[in-house]
């Protein structure tokens, strides 16, 4: 029924703004601003093309899962970039990290190395190297 309609996945922030310029500016994704006063939100165009909608929620809570996955060739090498953008990456337990934050060859079938840290809204993304 859905496989020839345009879908996205949203999530919210307690920020447009403070959002705008940390996945436009840190992140280097295209930002999009849609809707205008009370009705103002985003469209964030992924590598690919897929588009993501944030919008404001005044009562926000950040998400407990990672909203987004981006796949890089070396998790070094993004790790230490986005820190110098001002990323901070999380430490969970159960997952041993290293000095970066980032765990590295997580089982058989997992990434080489993975490393989360939160959007301003505390919402949780993630960075992995698969290959």
């Amino acid at each position: 029924m859905f496989g020839e309609t345009t879908a996205y996945g949203s999530f919210s922030v307690d920020d447009l703004d403070a959002a705008r310029h940390f996945y436009g500016d840190a992140l280097g994704l295209t930002v999009e601003d849609a809707g205008t006063g009370d009705m103002r939100m985003l469209f964030l165009t992924l590598p690919g093309g897929a588009r993501v909608f944030v919008y404001p929620k005044e009562d926000h809570a950040p998400a407990s899962f990672t909203i987004l996955n981006f796949e890089v060739e070396d998790i070094d090498r993004a790790v230490d970039d986005l820190t110098a953008r001002g990323a901070v990456f999380e430490r969970y337990p159960g997952f041993d990290a290293d000095g970066k934050g980032v765990v590295r060859n997580a089982g058989e079938d997992g990434p080489r190395g993975i490393a989360w840290f939160t959007d301003p809204a505390g919402n949780v993304i993630a960075v992995m190297q698969t290959g």
